[in-house]
Parts: structure tokens; sequence; C-alpha cells
């Protein structure tokens, strides 16, 4: 009989086990079946097994506002997105459940935002020039931004749509959408995402990973606040993007190191007998419960990493 873990976390009910002689921290919670993937940032060599069932992915504020040519120039959030693509479908495959989190500001919402959230929106109105990288000017939030783009990030127009080769390539009927209206979509009990995942349907859930953009604006607050509520939050590093200086490097090592969570890189795949192999050099597995994964052994019905020498 296999031992028990080395360490266990959280209240009953709710922990997380970790396994020393396999670097495994166990997030499953006893739900079947688990697939288990290696962390590209923090302690070298270290795994986490989830339960796909107990998943969701969170895209963030991929909308037409943030990425379309015709609104900004963003190369790093347009190559998050092709990344975003791939990793949409994997989850798919494991039955992860997909969920769209984005700006969608009611008129009720609109003059009810705070004065230091609004003025971030409101740039061109302060400076009288716009970003460079900005096609669009910046003049508050719910303001026409012309050209039949609609009122900034208000729910129903364009610029507050899924940006649009996202939506045709991955959006699918059974996806949760959720619209927030500050920088976290988690930041109040009644925000769409939170009661979501309090409410029937989303309960089960209690591992999130996270794609968007930006890594250090509304990804990086909506999982704090994941986190803060007790959510497992796993950071995908090349399906997130921003384009402020010095971001990414920052945002990874907190999420990693000061958080209790993971990064892990999605990069270009060659599936092989049902296990992704990826350059990044970590394997996701356990697709459909199989009995005996490449580089893996099957313990306690998790497939965990052997030893190195055996890989």
């Amino acid at each position: 009989m296999r031992p028990g873990p080395d360490f266990t976390f959280g209240p009953p009910g709710d922990e997380w086990y970790y396994d020393k002689s396999s670097r495994t921290y166990d997030l499953t919670r006893g739900r079947l079946p688990a697939w288990t993937a290696s962390t590209s940032h923090g302690p070298t060599e270290t795994f986490i097994t989830v339960a796909p069932r107990s998943t969701a992915l969170v895209v963030v504020d991929m909308q037409n506002y943030f990425l379309h040519p015709s609104c900004r120039d963003h190369p790093a959030g347009l190559a998050a997105v092709e990344e975003t693509k791939k990793l949409v479908e994997k989850c798919r495959e494991l039955g992860v459940q997909i969920i769209w989190l984005n700006w969608g500001l009611t008129p009720e919402d609109v003059p009810r935002i705070p004065a230091s959230v609004q003025r971030g929106f409101s740039r061109t109105l302060i400076h009288g020039q716009a970003n460079p990288n900005d096609k669009v000017v910046r003049l508050g939030l719910g303001a026409d931004l012309g050209d039949g783009k609609g009122r900034c990030l208000v729910a129903g127009t364009w610029n507050a749509d899924i940006y649009e080769p996202l939506k045709v390539a991955s959006f699918r009927s059974g996806d949760v959408r959720c619209d927030k209206n500050r920088m976290s979509g988690m930041w109040s009990p009644d925000q769409p995402l939170r009661r979501y995942l309090d409410g029937p349907e989303g309960r089960q859930v209690r591992t999130l990973f996270w794609a968007g953009v930006n890594t250090d604006q509304c990804v990086l607050g909506t999982l704090t606040d994941a986190y803060n509520g007790g959510w497992d939050c796993v950071m995908v590093e090349d399906c997130c993007a921003t384009a402020t200086p010095g971001a990414p490097e920052v945002c990874l090592y907190n999420v990693s190191v000061s958080q209790p969570s993971w990064i892990f890189t999605e990069r270009h795949c060659d599936y092989e007998d049902d296990v992704a192999h990826f350059s990044s050099g970590f394997v996701w597995i356990c697709r459909e419960q199989r009995d005996l994964c490449r580089g893996y052994e099957v313990l306690s019905n998790r497939c965990l990493p052997k030893a190195a020498s055996s890989r």
C-alpha cells in the first residue's frame, strides 16, 4: 500500500496533498479523472495534479478593445491569443469548463465607476494625446469610440466583444460568459464570475487556470482576489500578455513564489499516444484515465512522474 502524503494543507474536504518523492501537489480533492502537469516557474521539477471536472479556464479581457488592430497595437497580446486557442482546445478535450471574463459595463455602472478607475481610461482627455499604441482615443469608460465601435467597454458593443478571430476559433455554446465592471472580476460577491463560482453550476470548481490580457492588470487583479477567496490559481504563462515594460517577469515571480500558485507554459504541441509534449519540457497527461502514460506511472489512481532517471 502506498503511504499517505508527506504534507496536507487546507481544511477538511478542501485539502491539498504534497508528495515529496515525486514533488507533486495534489489539488484534486480526491476527484477523478486526474491530470498532471509540470510547472515552468518556482522550484524545479515540481508538478501539480488537478481534476479537470473541478477546473475552469478563465480567459480575461481578450476583447476587441484591447486586441483588435483597429483599436491598438498589442503584438504580445496577439501572440497570447494564438496560444490561448490551443489551450482552449486542450481544455475542452479534458472536460475543463471555459469561462470568458470581459469588461461589460451596464448603463447603471458607468456613472458609478470610481474616479481612480475612470481616470485610467481617460488618458487622451487628460493629456491631449493618445498612447502611440492606441488607435482609439481614451475619453473614459462609457464614452463613444466612434466608427461603429460603440461606447467604451459597455456590454453588447463591438469593442467589448471577444476578439473576433478568437471568438470564431474558440467560443462555443456551453461556455460561460461573465461581465465585470472593475479591473478584477472577483472584487465583490455580486460580480457575475463570483456568483457563478458560488452558485450550483460552478460550485464544484476549485482550480482556476488563468489566461488573458493584461497580465499585470485585470488578469493579476482577478487572480489575486480568487486566491484570497480560496480557489487554486494557475497562471498559464504563454497565454497571458501585457505591454507594460518588465511586468511579465514580476507577475510570474509573484504568482510562483509569493502565492501558492504556479505557472506552466503551453507551447507548440506534438500529440503522440494521448500525451502532449511541449518544447518547454513538460507533459500534460492522464487524458481519459489512461492506465499508462509515457514517462509516468499510475499510483493510487493518479499519474505521478517517475524518477528523473527513468524519463
